[in-house]
């Protein structure tokens, strides 16, 4: 005991700014890895591979093993390639995320407030209706990424955004009633587009777990973009919204419109979104719901 705390105040004692600095910033990194892997299946796989590490170094330092310290030794390589293999789609979420974050201005000219605010009503008024007849549905609100590859998925539609419109395209067994409507400013640019389904476990821990295709396919587009996804549920009515891989559930109509208000105010339409919080979102967690 004695040992050790005379190490500890050797380290103290060594210790200068510049070494708090290096150890905030390891720190940092290792932080948001993990907060990268939230929710996700990599984290299980995070789990098994330290429990396996931990397992392996008491052995070899505890039981003199030579054939199996070896293969270890031999077989640690080929673990460190294989991590971009297994974290491949993490990985390439969190440079997604730093490529949008160095985005200060929109690609093109936006609509008026007036214009946005008219679609902003006339999709929490469909989702409202769409809602009390139970009938299921996915409108995407693009933002600053650009959508277009999911866009040639689809109908090309180009049409101004109205209720009536949503309704008719969400009608049950309709030709443009399965897939999502992509919505681009005032315009409905195409409809039964095909979204990625995400990965996440969010929806596996959730109580709602018969929430199908259409929650997967909203978290999925909000994870490799910065679009706003709004959901009705066939099977219950039920309104939901999500953004940067989380969602919020069970919303009226008032919240609804609020949320999509707040997230097309005049900072984000013109693109002054804070960098430093789009490259380090965990510092400024989110409030749940």
């Amino acid at each position: 005991m004695v040992d050790l705390l005379n190490n500890l105040v050797f380290i103290f004692q060594r210790l200068d700014w510049l070494g708090v600095i290096d150890i905030l910033l390891v720190t940092l990194i290792f932080y948001g890895v993990l907060y990268l892997l939230r929710d996700t299946q990599a984290m299980v796989l995070l789990r098994g591979v330290l429990l396996l590490f931990v397992l392996t170094a008491l052995l070899t330092s505890l039981v003199n093993l030579p054939a199996f310290s070896f293969l270890i030794n031999a077989a640690l390589p080929a673990l460190l390639f294989s991590i971009p293999v297994i974290f491949a789609p993490e990985i390439r979420r969190a440079l997604e995320r730093i490529g949008r974050a160095g985005t200060f201005m929109p690609a093109r000219p936006r609509t008026s407030a007036e214009e946005m605010t008219l679609t902003i009503q006339a999709i929490v008024s469909a989702a409202a209706r769409l809602s009390a007849r139970q009938h299921g549905a996915l409108i995407v609100m693009q933002r600053l990424d650009n959508l277009d590859e999911y866009v040639r998925t689809g109908v090309m539609m180009n049409s101004k955004v109205t209720p009536e419109l949503l309704l008719q395209v969400f009608y049950p067994n309709t030709p443009l009633h399965d897939g999502a409507v992509i919505v681009d400013n005032s315009l409905l640019v195409a409809g039964a587009c095909v979204l990625p389904l995400s990965a996440s476990g969010i929806l596996a821990h959730s109580p709602d777990r018969q929430m199908g295709l259409r929650h997967r396919a909203a978290l999925g587009i909000s994870e490799v973009s910065d679009a706003i996804a709004v959901v009705v549920s066939e099977e219950s009515g039920a309104i939901s919204i999500a953004h940067s891989g989380r969602m919020i559930r069970r919303l009226d109509s008032e919240r609804l419109e609020n949320i999509l208000k707040a997230f097309y105010g005049p900072d984000l339409r013109a693109g002054k979104e804070n960098i430093f919080k789009r490259l380090f979102p965990y510092l400024f967690p989110r409030k749940e719901e």
